[in-house]
């Protein structure tokens, strides 16, 4: 008896377990490209799993958690501007009573640098909330590093 109660619980704590695993529907990977001695840019890539979506970086108040990014300060680069990203789609939220931009599937962020010594590190984060037709995940953060040389 003790053999099969011991057998069902940990039936039950392997089932709990797939059931209670973390959902990530958005992959980040970052890449480079040296555009001259000078500059480079550095491209920000979300892989978005179908049904989802993140939001994009110009959100007003009020509104949903936008895309965020945090880049480093460091000696051997400095951003060029903001970073820029592509039109977003646009639907009516109603829970926030506005228009909000959005993407799905796939976006690629891309942020200028100049480079002070020829060649850099480019180190920072991005935070974002991804979403479906029924809920929202909290607020997550990717930490990335990408050399140029």
């Amino acid at each position: 008896m003790k053999k099969i109660l011991f057998l069902m619980t940990m039936v039950m704590f392997a089932i709990t377990g797939v059931f209670a695993q973390i959902h990530k529907p958005v992959k980040w990977t970052v890449a480079s490209k040296k555009l001259n001695n000078k500059e480079a840019m550095v491209y920000v890539k979300a892989t978005i799993q179908d049904g989802w979506h993140i939001y994009s970086q110009n959100i007003k108040d009020g509104g949903p958690i936008p895309t965020s990014f945090n880049f480093a300060k460091a000696a051997d680069y400095a951003l060029v501007g903001k970073t820029a990203e592509p039109k977003p789609k646009i639907k009516h939220e109603e829970v926030f009573k506005m228009d909000v931009g959005y993407f799905t599937n796939e976006v690629i962020f891309q942020q200028k640098v100049l480079l002070t010594k020829g060649t850099a590190t480019v180190k920072g984060s991005v935070k974002w909330q991804a979403c479906d037709a029924s809920q929202c995940l909290p607020e997550d953060e990717y930490a990335f590093a990408v050399t140029i040389k």
